[in-house]
């Protein structure tokens, strides 16, 4: 019989913060001989919230109580109150990604239920969490294309390119409509470095508390829409696009590329359909650089598809609980579980491939990038795994992962993967033996993850034959 739980996403950005409750239905999809397998088969958006300005303390750090304050009254207005929930998660995005700010979050928002997943998103994952909350992943998928999606919020543009529903490329570049601030007469109030260089760039001095004018304004966003078309590689790359590429984002690669749709979100995304109304009435460019985007003799001209959410895409709609039984050829150490909110590092099947011949140096720098990016202090590696391999790949590959992780992880933290195939058990071994005791290990198999879970692992059930897993999905939008 399907259950009903209820779950609440928080989004907390650099500009702006927001609240969704969300009823998702789940059952068991597997057969009476067959283990239990939990799965969402249904999605019901009960309450979206307004958008918030993000409180803050300085520019980066996030007035906690604020926040609070914010989530208090939301959940006043949705009539829900923190005992009704199931489950939910926060994601906190842009300059607000900080450790600092997710332990103010943790710590003020810890009785607004049972367990979030706080997730802290640098420029890239960022940008792919966009991309799946537009509806581009899902179109990308579904239609075995190519789709680039432009999330342009106030401060940066996270930009994320799906080749059948893969992640092929990713980057961001400090674009956004909340880079120049004005009062309604055009008294700039404060332009942030890279709008100031792209202002230098076109020759228009920008004064903080004195006035400019709409056509000088307009000059600037004309030039952010054509960065924006240089990133795409639809124009020849200027060394300007370099200056505003946002830090700890990489490069985007979508030179030569062919994309079949280009997909807008975030809060810019609405002013590009906006053709009327006050230009200023943010008190910022995001009007003017939606206007740019929408006129641009390149952008106009591509096909583009339009988005299911674009204010709200990167907006988390709850930490969903899919609950799995693990297969029974698997290996780990004693005491290692149980462990929760454990961030997962998925590979494709040709970045397994390095790791199957033994390419250490790779999975290092994949999974400092990582750790980074999540601001984690260890993950779970996810693999499809493969079928029938022989003894030297798995022992290769044993070695590769543990070593990756001597040099990555914190003492104590254990080395953890799952996979799709069956062959965790092999695997497990071959990992005990590396680590050699220095660190606990644990290999699963038959478990589905994708980039962006969370994995909880409980204590092994049937004596020790297999351990339930829970993976906390991002649901979107």
């Amino acid at each position: 019989m399907p259950s009903e739980i209820l779950s609440v996403g928080i989004d907390i950005g650099t500009s702006t913060t927001q609240v969704i409750f969300s009823k998702l239905l789940m059952d068991n999809m597997a057969d009476y001989f067959s283990a239990p397998r939990i799965s969402i088969i249904g999605k019901e958006l009960v309450y979206k919230s307004k958008v918030h300005t993000t409180p803050l303390k300085t520019p980066v750090l996030l007035d906690g109580e604020g926040v609070r304050r914010i989530v208090e009254e939301e959940y006043r207005l949705a009539g829900v109150k923190p005992a009704d929930l199931d489950t939910g998660a926060v994601i906190i995005t842009g300059e607000s990604a900080r450790k600092e700010n997710a332990a103010v979050v943790t710590e003020q928002l810890s009785g607004f239920a049972g367990e979030f997943v706080v997730s802290t998103a640098g420029p890239d994952l960022e940008s792919v969490i966009a991309g799946k909350g537009s509806g581009a992943f899902q179109y990308s998928l579904d239609n075995s294309c190519t789709v680039v999606n432009l999330d342009i919020g106030g401060g940066t543009t996270n930009i994320v390119l799906f080749d059948c529903g893969q992640v092929a490329g990713k980057g961001c570049f400090d674009i956004g409509g909340r880079l120049i601030r004005l009062d309604p007469d055009h008294t700039v109030r404060s332009v942030s470095p890279a709008a100031r260089a792209v202002a230098e760039a076109v020759g228009v001095p920008l004064v903080v508390d004195r006035r400019t004018d709409e056509g000088d304004l307009r000059r600037i966003t004309d030039k952010m829409a054509d960065l924006l078309a240089q990133a795409l590689g639809f124009a020849e790359e200027e060394p300007l696009l370099r200056r505003v590429m946002t830090p700890n984002s990489s490069w985007l690669h979508a030179q030569g590329r062919r994309i079949h749709k280009i997909c807008f979100s975030g809060g810019v995304a609405d002013c590009i359909r906006q053709t009327d109304g006050e230009t200023l009435r943010y008190g910022d460019i995001g009007v003017l650089l939606g206007a740019s985007i929408r006129s641009h003799p390149v952008l106009k001209q591509q096909p583009w598809l339009d988005a299911g959410e674009t204010i709200r895409a990167t907006v988390v709609g709850a930490g969903t609980y899919t609950t799995s039984i693990s297969g029974s050829t698997i290996a780990y150490s004693p005491s290692v579980f149980p462990l929760k909110n454990v961030p997962v590092l998925k590979l494709t099947e040709e970045e397994q491939q390095r790791c199957l011949a033994g390419d250490e140096p790779w999975l290092r720098d994949k999974g400092a990038w990582f750790m980074e990016q999540s601001d984690c202090e260890h993950y779970i590696l996810a693999m499809p795994g493969k079928q029938d391999p022989d003894y030297r790949e798995i022992r290769t590959l044993g070695r590769c992962i543990v070593d990756a992780a001597e040099e990555l992880f914190a003492p104590g933290k254990p080395v953890l993967v799952v996979l799709e195939q069956d062959m965790a058990k092999a695997l497990g071994f071959a990992m005990k033996e590396f680590a050699a005791g220095r660190r606990k290990v644990a290999a699963i198999d038959s478990i589905a993850v994708e980039a962006g879970d969370y994995v909880d692992i409980g204590r092994p059930l049937m004596d020790g034959l297999v351990v339930p897993v829970v993976v906390k999905t991002l649901v979107f939008g």
